[in-house]
């Protein structure tokens, strides 16, 4: 405007209500901001499926005292996006007298289960039993094989009740491996409740559907498996990131299950106090 129209620059600041201090202030950028855009960029490329929320979280957990909102500047200036939506989900509490109404309250007060299936290269099935604590969010176990039937859940649930104890309460869908008799009655002789939900109502199982979408948006529909070993191998590894150091939005943005935090070690005792040393009294010969 200086030049197309001569005037000076007090006055044209003035008519654009803009201080004159602007026309001299040099954008700056913080020291760490080109370290800070390469994590979050490498951290979204590894992590496909976060947003930046949990982007944000993972670099807290990392090291960095950065504000979410900057993180936000930079997630959409670089233009990273999470790009499929996630679907709708229903309320996870109903007016009837469904199971849905069972809300966990403690840890091993309610696990729930489900089966997920996916193919290897060669086409075929294979499938995976999922076993989650519902208060916790922690996955508790994956059992990958070609088939499984009520007896291999008998198994993974005896390894889980040695190890972690008996839940109050195991939550299911109807199928034929779930509500085959000798199945429910080993969890009865056990000493725990099964709670099944509604026919052709998933969402009442909603805790472990959760968490069978996650799985399969983040690990299944990114990867080949040409082994049965193979998938044994990396969805075992993806289930214990996923305890130990995935953010989860539930639970503050904090794992479900943290890498335990040893006892620190014994501090050292005081010494005790030293003796004096009494001279020997001479004797007199």
């Amino acid at each position: 405007m200086k030049s197309e129209l001569g005037l000076s620059e007090r006055r044209i600041c003035r008519v654009l209500g803009q201080h004159r201090s602007t026309q001299r202030r040099l954008p700056t950028t913080a020291d760490d901001e080109a370290a800070l855009t390469a994590d979050i960029i490498a951290l979204a490329c590894e992590y496909g499926r976060y947003g930046y929320r949990r982007i944000a979280a993972l670099l807290a957990g990392a090291g960095w005292a950065v504000n979410i909102k900057r993180v936000r500047r930079i997630w959409r200036r670089e233009g990273l996006k999470v790009p499929v939506k996630q679907p709708k989900k229903g309320r996870l509490w109903l007016t009837d007298g469904s199971c849905v109404r069972l809300r966990p309250e403690y840890p091993n007060h309610v696990w729930s289960y489900d089966f997920v299936e996916d193919r290897t290269h060669d086409g075929r099935k294979y499938r995976m039993l999922n076993i989650i604590d519902e208060f916790t969010r922690e996955c508790l176990a994956i059992r990958v094989s070609r088939r499984l039937k009520s007896t291999d859940v008998i198994d993974a649930l005896a390894d889980l009740f040695i190890l972690r104890g008996v839940p109050a309460y195991i939550r299911s869908d109807n199928g034929p491996e779930f509500i085959a008799i000798a199945l429910r009655k080993w969890i009865a002789d056990i000493g725990t409740q099964t709670a099944y939900i509604e026919p052709g109502s998933p969402w009442e199982n909603g805790y472990c559907e959760s968490f069978n979408s996650k799985l399969r948006d983040e690990l299944l529909n990114g990867e080949i498996f040409y082994s049965i070993r193979e998938a044994k191998v990396v969805i075992e590894d993806w289930r214990i990131h996923y305890n130990t150091e995935r953010p989860h939005s539930s639970l503050g943005y904090k794992p479900p299950a943290p890498v335990a935090v040893l006892w620190p070690a014994a501090q050292p005792r005081p010494a005790p106090p030293a003796i004096a040393q009494v001279e020997p009294e001479p004797t007199i010969h």
